[in-house]
């Protein structure tokens, strides 16, 4: 009971609503302070990528570009500041331990659950800019990352699609509840 109880005053306490639109754009309405950042990271980098997002609370730009068998997303604000990189991962990326503390949470709080996404996430904080790009580029396992989380979980009023960021021992940290993706192209 008392399990139960913390779960939902946690997952209530914790979710929020995540209204985001991307969509791509140009290399030249990219900002040019996030293009000069990060061009050297995109040499010899595949299939890049430039988005604008808008978010419900914001406008930000991301590049998305894989290199040396790795998906790169690297996500600057309106004015072209490093906000964060993320990584695309697997389950077996992730420390076993902190695995299982995630998966025993998702198992608490979903009755059915799927994983659709995993990110490693490496924020710009008191290391700064150059150093936060050094780590992400060399996929460092620090105690400062973060592993974002994109579950379609089931509970008593159906399918919902949720972010949920979890620091790097596995404990929550935030949950978003996230809107299928935009779809405003497709034509009936």
């Amino acid at each position: 009971m008392l399990t139960a109880l913390l779960i939902f005053v946690t997952t209530w306490g914790f979710t929020q609503h995540k209204y985001e639109w991307e969509h791509r754009i140009r290399k030249a309405q990219f900002p040019d302070e996030a293009l000069q950042l990060i061009s050297e990271k995109l040499q010899d980098a595949k299939r890049v990528k430039f988005y604008k997002e808008t978010d419900s609370t914001k406008v930000s730009y991301e590049a998305k570009f894989k290199k040396d068998r790795l998906h790169y997303s690297i996500e600057f604000d309106e004015n072209g500041v490093l906000e964060d990189v993320e990584i695309l991962i697997k389950p077996v990326d992730i420390p076993d331990d902190s695995y299982t503390k995630m998966t025993n949470y998702l198992g608490n709080s979903f009755k059915k659950y799927r994983i659709r996404r995993m990110q490693q996430h490496y924020s710009v904080g008191k290391e700064g800019v150059e150093k936060t790009l050094r780590n992400a580029f060399q996929n460092l396992m620090l105690p400062s990352i973060k592993y974002e989380l994109i579950v379609a979980g089931r509970k008593d009023d159906g399918y919902e699609q949720f972010e949920i960021l979890f620091d790097a021992e596995g404990n929550v940290e935030k949950i978003r509840k996230s809107l299928p993706p935009n779809y405003d192209h497709v034509l009936y």
